[in-house]
């Protein structure tokens, strides 16, 4: 079942670039039942209570089926996870069912600030970043420490590309050492290798 956000360019890009993606069940544009833990109505309910200013994330980041051999990178390091954007799209996919997406949306929002060069630009996705993710009265709010709170409302009065830097790298570090050892262990991870395993094995 395709989840009801998914725009139509949205899914007229993943027609073209992720075919069958459904029953290999990898990427977060799929719902099915190795992938959905909560109820339906609960992540409805959720979704809605998160709407957010940021619209600029897509879903999913197009990315290309992963074989049986990159997933297995995966559990090397955690960076090997992050720098594979098929790696990145499962991650998001357990951090959702953890309550804890904002995390991964935070910091894909940073990387595509970092690659903004208009002043004017940056300003507005500063302040929206900032909207969405650092506010105290978002419902994404991430957990920071006071220092990197301090630090980044003394440069939102002229924000840069760089202005989460410190702020990125803690939930980077957040991500690492608590997400990632229960994303190895968990069914979602586990299930995405065997029908790895299987496809491969049927080849």
């Amino acid at each position: 079942m395709a989840r009801n956000e998914t725009s139509p360019n949205r899914a007229q890009q993943a027609g073209h670039q992720r075919p069958n993606t459904c029953c290999f069940c990898w990427c977060c544009c799929c719902s099915c039942s190795c992938l959905t833990v909560r109820n339906e109505d609960e992540n409805r309910t959720r979704r809605k209570s998160q709407e957010t200013k940021l619209e600029t994330i897509p879903n999913c980041e197009a990315c290309t089926k992963p074989s049986t051999e990159e997933m297995r990178i995966w559990a090397q390091s955690f960076d090997k996870l992050m720098k594979n954007p098929a790696g990145r799209n499962v991650f998001r996919e357990f951090l959702r069912t953890e309550y804890s997406e904002e995390n991964m949306l935070f910091w894909l929002a940073c990387e595509d600030l970092k690659k903004e060069i208009n002043k004017s630009v940056i300003e507005e996705k500063a302040r929206m970043i900032y909207e969405d993710y650092i506010s105290i009265l978002s419902p994404k709010e991430v957990s920071l420490d006071s220092r990197v709170r301090e630090v980044i409302n003394r440069k939102m009065q002229e924000p840069t590309s760089q202005t989460f830097e410190d702020a990125q790298l803690q939930i980077y570090t957040l991500m690492h050492r608590d997400s990632y050892p229960r994303f190895l262990n968990s069914p979602i991870y586990k299930s995405l290798l065997q029908s790895g395993s299987r496809s491969s094995s049927e080849s």
